[in-house]
């Protein structure tokens, strides 16, 4: 059974900084890009960041450039997402996805991903 689960998310205020984590079973990771979406009430998904399947390369939302910082363990199944200097318009449910389509060094942030798991809040008070 293929499972996403995002965790770390939380209440943080402005400025600060969280850790997400998401931990993956039941495919072969290493194939696989994995991406972080976020969506706030009221707004479309948004792709916040990606990682090739090798962490070769990453890629980014001009919203979250320069704050956040994706990485991944691949002997420990798990991406990380650093979201450091956090805004208010950070505050979401953050959700991590896997495909295996993209090959290289590229992967789409907001693109179409097969996997998918349940979020983790992030609430961000200003």
């Amino acid at each position: 059974e293929v499972q996403l689960q995002a965790s770390g998310g939380g209440l943080a205020q402005a400025g600060v900084y969280l850790r997400l984590s998401c931990a993956a079973s039941g495919f072969t990771f290493d194939d696989y890009a994995i991406g972080w979406f976020r969506q706030a009430p009221g707004k479309e998904r948004e792709g916040v960041s990606c990682i090739t399947s090798s962490g070769g390369s990453t890629y980014y939302a001009d919203s979250v450039k320069g704050r956040f910082t994706v990485s991944r363990d691949n002997a420990k199944n798990t991406v990380y997402l650093q979201m450091n200097s956090l805004k208010a318009e950070d505050t979401a449910v953050y959700y991590c996805a896997a495909d295996s389509s993209y090959s290289g060094d590229w992967c789409l942030p907001g693109g179409w991903y097969h996997y998918w798991g349940q979020g983790t809040q992030v609430t961000v008070s200003s």
